[in-house]
């Protein structure tokens, strides 16, 4: 059992099981964080975890320094820090290891999703350095795992595959009426739905994409259910077949809108929320990331044919839209749903205590 202090900007909502499992195998476990609730809020954040520490700090430019010495005066065995190279505290306690004499975990994507193209192929040097001082890393997906095991082969690198709290729930969730009833509840008249659940504080959402995507279907054919608010958000109200939902925080409608569509569809950007529209088994459909379409790292669950489809560019999106059956779609959502099942709270923790 080990005494551990972990530290993060916040702790959002689709954390809250992962971390709450994970303190359960430690005899002691503090989050500290250095985001204001405030700020966490503005973000879109809903902040369920209890017991969190705030942590002074000072942040410039993008820099951040924390005090070191909140972290440092408690019996800790390990210190789980953010692998960030802008981060100034985190370089100055890998660099005094021999002093504090403190294991040090670095958790984070492992990767610049804004430099991913270039750093897929060059991995940044800053981020190298960082892990070569480590003990231990946590990255997000597999993908990113083999980069750095290749590059660092002894090193204890575990991807912990990225997820969201409750996805048991979202896996066992089946509509309890037809959804032809479900349509008419919330008066969607349209044969095919594509669901957009993201914030829109991105501007990398690519929702000139999304909004293309709209005018060029048929409008009688095709509604969109969009779940998001944010100050990037555009005005959907001139599209009939738009039906806009804002923020949803009751489970039950939002479980009844993913049930009635057919596809998950985010243009840019895409992240956990594809985890979740899989646990639904839906099928999730964006754009190849490129330098103008820039995708998180959880793009990679998503195999195109099999469980989702990328596309090339617009022609290719309305055209495979237009034509795609109801039978593949349902074949790639049951796909979507059986990788779903494997990416629980638990078997992140367990990825987790394996470095620790």
């Amino acid at each position: 059992m080990k005494k551990i202090a972990l530290l993060q900007p916040e702790v959002p909502h689709y954390r809250d099981d992962f971390f709450s499992l994970l303190r359960k195998q430690c005899e002691c476990m503090d989050i500290y964080i250095y985001n204001s609730m405030d700020d966490a809020k503005k973000n879109g954040f809903d902040i369920h975890v209890k017991n969190l520490i705030s942590i002074s700090n000072i942040k410039f430019h993008g820099f951040l320094y924390y005090n070191p010495q909140i972290i440092l005066r408690k019996k800790y065995d390990t210190l789980v820090l953010m692998l960030h190279f802008a981060h100034l505290t985190t370089w100055l306690l890998l660099f005094t290891k021999f002093i504090h004499r403190k294991k040090i975990i670095l958790y984070g994507q492992g990767i610049s999703v804004k430099r991913y193209i270039h750093e897929e192929k060059y991995p940044d040097w800053k981020l190298k350095w960082m892990i070569a001082l480590a003990d231990g890393i946590w990255v997000y997906m597999p993908k990113e795992e083999r980069q750095w095991k290749a590059i660092f082969p002894k090193k204890k690198i575990v991807a912990l595959n990225n997820t969201v709290t409750g996805m048991k729930d979202i896996l066992k969730y089946r509509p309890d009426c037809d959804i032809c009833l479900l349509k008419n509840k919330y008066n969607i008249r349209e044969e095919r739905v594509l669901i957009f659940c993201a914030r829109f504080t991105s501007p990398h959402r690519r929702v000139d994409l999304l909004l293309e995507t709209i005018q060029k279907l048929d409008a009688k054919r095709f509604g969109f259910i969009i779940i998001g608010d944010g100050i990037n958000k555009p005005d959907f109200s001139k599209y009939r077949n738009v039906h806009d939902f804002g923020a949803v925080y009751d489970v039950d409608v939002k479980r009844d809108l993913f049930a009635i569509a057919d596809i998950y569809f985010q243009p840019g950007w895409v992240g956990l929320s594809i985890v979740e529209a899989m646990g639904y088994g839906l099928p999730i459909f964006t754009f190849k990331r490129s330098e103008h379409t820039l995708q998180c790292v959880e793009y990679s669950y998503i195999v195109s044919g099999e469980n989702g489809m990328l596309f090339e560019d617009m022609k290719q999106c309305i055209e495979i839209l237009t034509d795609i059956s109801h039978e593949e779609l349902v074949c790639m959502g049951n796909n979507a749903r059986q990788l779903a099942k494997t990416l629980l709270p638990e078997n992140m923790v367990e990825k987790a205590c394996s470095v620790i």
